[in-house]
């Protein structure tokens, strides 16, 4: 299947080094390698590819080289960048990982003016769609069921999915979790992430995480954004018109394999979640915008499940519900500060669409989902993307 930022990337690698980066096995080398017809691969986890990278040796007469994992490799930011400076991008250069290369781009020399970075996500229910021809029911149920990496999603059994995800996560901690930081704790580390899957849709207390697991709260917070970092997890802060002070809050976790999260209500809002972060990562990349993910609560527990910003304005705001069609409270709460922002209510068993008289558009989640795309929201809040 042709993947959604295919276009994107085929275009831009003729003027730029790409950056791909994603969950493992969200599918970037499959991507990569139908772009083009003749090219060369050089995987860093392979020795003889390694071999290969450190002497510069690969097919100079391909369309593309692709190098995969080079992250992992020392100074590999200055390394790709004198082949860029000296070879320039004949044939073109694109480098994937399992990682966050973000993370690792503030170290070494700058590749500022020299790439272009994008972010793969696995398949959500508008990617499915295109795939299954307008089956909206059964790609909702593959994702429920097997979440949307490509793999099980296409598969489309639970037990094979079961199994998938017993080797996903072995190789996420024991590959490039290790590959990258030096841990002794991975058992504690497979509690933690655990104990996540029942706290999905809920904010995650650091000292309590901290007190389950028998360590310092420090030590919770680094395995968190090292968790962020190989696309095992994404964090949604609560939103504040200063973005610091929502750093400071409790942030909600969800995960990138939306069948990790435990119970249909926790599963459903961890779908909506990779949803709306993976429109607002192609708004970023594509043009170039600064999207945000956050959710509102109050000190009485008002709350809204997601808040979307594009350059720190409110663009849409959406609550999650599996059954309930009747509009929550809160959207009455927070329209003080609101404006004009879309506010929809999405839910999963929903018979009949509707719009209240105040404006609260409630929608069935699947056939919402499977039509989103972010810059249609962006209108009268943003120059047109």
């Amino acid at each position: 299947m042709e993947r959604y930022l295919s276009h994107n990337i085929a275009k831009d690698s003729d003027k730029k080094i790409i950056l791909l980066s994603g969950p493992r096995q969200s599918g970037k080398t499959t991507l990569t390698r139908q772009l083009f017809k003749k090219f060369d691969y050089l995987n860093f986890d392979r020795s003889e590819d390694r071999d290969a990278i450190s002497k510069k040796h690969w097919d100079r007469r391909a369309e593309c080289v692709l190098f995969d994992e080079i992250h992992k490799m020392p100074s590999w930011k200055r390394w790709i960048k004198g082949i860029y400076d000296t070879e320039g991008n004949r044939p073109r250069l694109i480098v994937t990982g399992s990682a966050n290369l973000d993370a690792f781009q503030k170290v070494g020399d700058s590749l500022a003016g020299r790439y272009f970075s994008y972010r793969l996500h696995p398949i959500d229910m508008k990617e499915g769609v295109l795939c299954w021809q307008g089956n909206v029911d059964e790609v909702f149920r593959r994702l429920m069921e097997c979440g949307g990496f490509p793999e099980p999603f296409l598969e489309g059994n639970i037990q094979f999915y079961r199994r998938w995800q017993k080797s996903h996560l072995d190789v996420m901690l024991r590959q490039d979790f290790l590959d990258m930081y030096a841990i002794r704790s991975l058992k504690l580390l497979e509690l933690m992430l655990d104990l996540l899957k029942s706290r999905v849709s809920s904010p995650t207390s650091y000292a309590n995480l901290a007190n389950d697991l028998q360590v310092d709260s420090k030590t919770i917070k680094s395995w968190l954004e090292m968790l962020e970092n190989i696309y095992a997890i994404f964090r949604v802060t609560p939103y504040h018109k200063n973005i610091a002070r929502s750093l400071l809050k409790e942030p909600k976790f969800y995960f990138y394999d939306i069948g990790r999260a435990i119970g249909k209500g926790a599963r459903l809002e961890n779908l909506v979640a990779c949803s709306l972060l993976k429109e607002i990562h192609y708004v970023e990349d594509v043009f170039g915008y600064k999207g945000r993910l956050h959710y509102l609560q109050t000190k009485e527990h008002q709350e809204i499940d997601f808040l979307v910003t594009i350059d720190e304005r409110p663009v849409l705001c959406l609550e999650v519900k599996s059954s309930d069609d009747n509009p929550s409270r809160s959207f009455d709460h927070f329209s003080k500060f609101l404006g004009n922002v879309p506010r929809i209510q999405l839910v999963a068993d929903l018979k009949r669409e509707f719009t209240t008289e105040g404006g609260v558009q409630v929608r069935h989640l699947p056939h919402f989902l499977a039509e989103f795309h972010l810059k249609d929201y962006c209108e009268g809040h943003l120059p047109r993307l």
